[in-house]
């Protein structure tokens, strides 16, 4: 398994992430081609992502919006086919900020957060695509909707006229991941939904095995946080 303390250039990570993946890919009788590798630059600064922009990768994601707000701009000036994924949990009075920068946001999660990424698509051409979170293991102190209200989300967000992209999880920290995915899965496909964001550093090669389409790895190509 890829972690922080491989190869130690950037490309040399990226290579070695995109060999576990597709790997994984292959394990499932699936094509690399169909997952998306989010590199999860949050806390890092420019000089530490335009080595990996400059050794390929294309697709970053970032927890915070203020913190994105900071430093790419900048970046994707220079590089304009970067696409950006907001993976934290989201204010809904930084919706119009979010929806003016991500062209992704994987943690739509409550009611009050569709109404106002309603008002903000409302506003503008741009139409980031939409993750709906779910507390995949029920745990109190993490984001996301709770299995059983996830279809009344769902439809709400259909009502207000916002397509939902995927689903997204993170499992509870400590158990096997797998069974986790193969549940988000399984509501994915009960619900209509086509993606699935799920697996980081520790766990990204279990999650392509499950069916993931986007995995958010960031210590396997940063190393640890700055």
């Amino acid at each position: 398994m890829a972690t922080g303390d491989n190869p130690s250039t950037p490309a040399d990570r990226l290579d070695d992430v995109r060999t576990v993946m597709e790997r994984a890919a292959k394990k499932a009788g699936r094509s690399l081609s169909d997952v998306t590798l989010i590199a999860i630059s949050k806390t890092h600064g420019a000089e530490a992502i335009q080595p990996v922009i400059a050794a390929g990768q294309r697709v970053f994601g970032e927890n915070r919006v203020q913190e994105a707000q900071e430093k790419w701009p900048a970046l994707k000036a220079e590089t304009p086919d970067i696409e950006l994924h907001l993976v934290g949990q989201l204010q809904s009075n930084k919706a119009d900020d979010a929806v003016a920068l991500f062209d992704a946001i994987h943690s739509v999660d409550r009611p009050s957060l569709v109404k106002a990424l309603a008002k903000a698509f409302a506003k503008t051409d741009r139409r980031p695509a939409l993750y709906v979170q779910v507390n995949i293991g029920a745990e109190e102190q993490k984001g996301g909707c709770a299995i059983e209200v996830l279809p009344t989300l769902l439809a709400s967000a259909r009502d207000k006229g916002l397509e939902i992209t995927g689903l997204m999880c993170i499992p509870p920290n400590g158990l096997e991941p797998a069974p986790y995915f193969a549940l988000l899965a399984k509501l994915a496909a009960e619900n209509g939904v086509q993606k699935l964001s799920m697996g980081m550093s520790s766990d990204y090669e279990t999650a392509i095995m499950c069916g993931a389409t986007h995995v958010r790895v960031g210590t396997a190509l940063f190393g640890a946080r700055g």
